[in-house]
């Protein structure tokens, strides 16, 4: 009985403890920001590569509409921009790290839109959610304007509402289902490379930044 007590006991404590040993020691500490530069698929497949990257999801963000659909979007009239949330860990990745090499990995000379996709839903920006934040984009956009000797047009603009793109978006780089192409059934994994490379972006990437472009292939 007293063995039976105890082991109750012991799992009572274990599962009012559980919720607390389950908390990654980090994860009050994760931070985020939101970046347009241009197709989020692009953006998203970047970006996770970056050592203290915990997560990044395509989305729209700076519109009107509330939950708008990529159709609305893309569309025009919601005023959204393509965006990724990226989040990360600052004790690996400093927010200066990261927005150094999303100005190196755009074209922010372009307020028209990202290589071959046109119209404000696709061109760069980044939302900043803090004052600490801003300040830090605008020293990065300053650095980039420097290293580049051009103007950058790429707005920081304040925090804005996040809405995730459709599922189907999500991880589109490395999706294994079949969608149709202009070349033909492939894989999104495929389509992706396809659109990339078609679309101009690291060919327009290395134009302007050289060995600086940290993700043209």
């Amino acid at each position: 009985m007293r063995r039976s007590f105890l082991k109750t006991a012991l799992f009572a404590l274990a599962f009012l403890a559980g919720p607390i040993l389950a908390t990654p020691a980090d994860a009050a500490e994760r931070r985020s920001i939101i970046l347009a530069g241009g197709c989020f698929w692009c953006v998203e497949a970047d970006f996770e590569k970056v050592k203290g990257v915990k997560g990044v999801v395509s989305g729209f963000a700076g519109g009107k509409v509330a939950n708008p659909t990529y159709k609305q979007v893309v569309k025009g009239g919601t005023g959204h921009r393509e965006v990724v949330r990226v989040t990360y860990d600052p004790d690996q990745v400093s927010l200066e790290r990261l927005l150094h090499l999303f100005f190196r990995s755009i074209d922010p000379t372009d307020a028209g839109g990202q290589f071959c996709d046109r119209g404000k839903s696709y061109s760069t920006a980044i939302y900043a959610g803090s004052s600490a934040d801003k300040a830090v984009a605008q020293a990065a956009k300053a650095q980039a304007a420097k290293d580049l000797g051009r103007k950058i047009v790429t707005p920081i603009l304040g925090g804005a509402q996040f809405y995730p793109a459709e599922e189907y978006h999500q991880n589109y780089y490395r999706g294994k289902g079949i969608v149709v192409t202009r070349r033909g059934p492939k894989s999104k994994a495929s389509a992706y490379k396809f659109y990339r490379k078609a679309c101009g972006r690291d060919a327009r990437v290395k134009q302007l930044w050289g060995g600086a472009a940290p993700f043209a292939s």
